[in-house]
């Protein structure tokens, strides 16, 4: 006979349970030592110490003995497909040069190039643990994306890119278009997938987009209550181009149009003045701060320091593999690191632990999915398992240090979205051929170059 109580303890019987576990909660939560963690369906059932977890009837047990269980990387700013078509191609040339040469190819992709590339990026993201990311579509096509995030499914927030002047004036018409009819994309796509995946507004920069694409993006998000994800005061050219078309910064002339609001991903703003960082505290615009590509175009570097005291919010992003080469939170963390510790003059600046809060809990309130990014019973399973039992982490007498400045990409062993296993011991459980994959998407890539330069 089935009594209530058996009834009961079936229906809370976790579908997953991480046991032996090291776990860095995030989101503020101290580190606990043998602990376990409990999953069921998407969800995060229980968090805490061995003896305070019930694991009883659960369907799935991973032994992580002697690794760390952590919240999923998350980027809050990045370009996958076009980009991964263009890594490497053009390299030691600052943004625009850059951006230039990369309309090119852009002029020329073809859906079947960018699902490849698209599903290239995905799978590159999840072997390094990367479990939820921020796309600024700078492709100006969205399906391959959505097609191939149904083969691997991460949490995204797929920005539709908009512009319609400078190098993308080609691509107003579209832009027009694609916002006039927005609703329609937000009824197919948005919310969809158990929820992982969002769509937002991106419109491209304040040098590429003119006053009223900045104003209609607006109204729309107002209307439809989407996000919005953008490039702002990214490099010196920026800077100088708005000062000479409209007398003020960067910050300064969206603030005018009314633009800036708690519901924008402002990308780079490597740029500011005071003024700008007062304006962007009061509005509640987000920063994604990307350090390694900045540095990289020559782009300067945030004021990381003078942001935070201000108490704005900012994640760690990787920007796309085109300008850093690399989707990997870890290199970023470790750059980030050390920059900030260089151009403050203080090396007790930005501490491990706070770098790890970065590319986790911080990224994801950075991209308006506070949904992940931590650990705790309710969130999102979004779960990372990571070893440092590894000669280049070894002796590990810190773990957020040796996270932050010793792990690496490969170091992810396995990776948990939504509560399914996509990677365990890094085999992808997907059905994916990962060699044709590499294959499909390499020979599109340099069938893309032949035909654009």
């Amino acid at each position: 006979m089935i009594t209530d109580q058996m009834q009961q303890q079936v229906a809370s019987a976790p579908d997953i349970a991480i046991v032996n576990a090291t776990i860095l909660p995030m989101g503020g939560g101290a580190m606990i030592e043998q602990g376990t963690i409990t999953l069921s369906g998407d969800t995060i059932l229980a968090v805490g110490p061995a003896a305070a977890v019930d694991v009883a009837g659960a369907k799935k047990v991973i032994d992580a003995r002697g690794r760390i269980v952590m919240p999923g990387f998350v980027n809050c700013h990045t370009h996958i497909a076009s980009n991964m078509l263009l890594r490497g191609l053009l390299e030691d040339v600052q943004l625009f040069e850059w951006l230039q040469t990369m309309w090119k190819l852009k002029c020329n992709f073809d859906p079947e190039t960018l699902y490849w590339a698209s599903l290239a990026g995905l799978i590159e993201m999840l072997k390094s643990g990367i479990t939820c990311f921020n796309e600024h579509f700078d492709a100006y096509a969205v399906s391959p994306q959505i097609r191939a995030l149904s083969d691997v499914p991460l949490r995204a927030t797929l920005g539709y890119g908009f512009a319609d002047r400078g190098v993308y004036a080609s691509i107003g018409d579209w832009s027009w278009t694609a916002l006039d009819t927005f609703s329609d994309k937000v009824a197919a796509h948005h919310q969809s997938g158990n929820d992982r995946i969002h769509l937002g507004l991106s419109p491209h920069a304040p040098y590429s987009c003119g006053e009223d694409m900045f104003r209609n993006v607006r109204e729309v998000a107002d209307a439809l209550g989407l996000v919005i994800h953008t490039h702002l005061a990214e490099g010196p050219q920026e800077l100088k181009y708005v000062a000479e078309t409209y007398g003020t910064t960067p910050v300064q002339w969206l603030h005018r149009l009314g633009f800036l609001k708690g519901d924008v991903t402002a990308a780079h703003c490597t740029q500011l003045n005071d003024d700008d960082i007062r304006i962007l505290a009061e509005t509640d615009v987000k920063i994604a701060h990307c350090p390694c590509c900045n540095a990289k175009l020559n782009s300067g570097t945030l004021r990381l320091r003078c942001v935070c005291e201000a108490g704005i919010t900012v994640g760690l992003a990787t920007d796309g593999p085109a300008s850093h080469n690399s989707l990997d939170q870890f290199q970023e963390m470790k750059f980030a690191g050390m920059i900030h510790k260089d151009k403050t003059g203080d090396v007790e600046f930005l501490k491990t632990a706070e770098l790890l809060e970065l590319a986790t809990s911080g990224a994801a309130k950075a991209m308006n999915r506070s949904e992940t990014g931590v650990l705790e019973p309710g969130k999102k399973a979004d779960v990372i398992i990571v070893d440092l039992d590894t000669i280049h982490c070894a002796p590990v007498y810190d773990v957020s240090a040796a996270l932050v400045y010793s792990a690496r990409a490969d170091d992810v062993k396995t990776v948990i979205v939504d509560g399914r296993v996509l990677m365990e011991e890094r085999e992808l459980l997907l059905g994916i051929d990962e060699a044709e994959v590499r294959s499909r998407f390499r020979e599109a890539a340099y069938r893309l170059r032949d035909r654009s330069l």
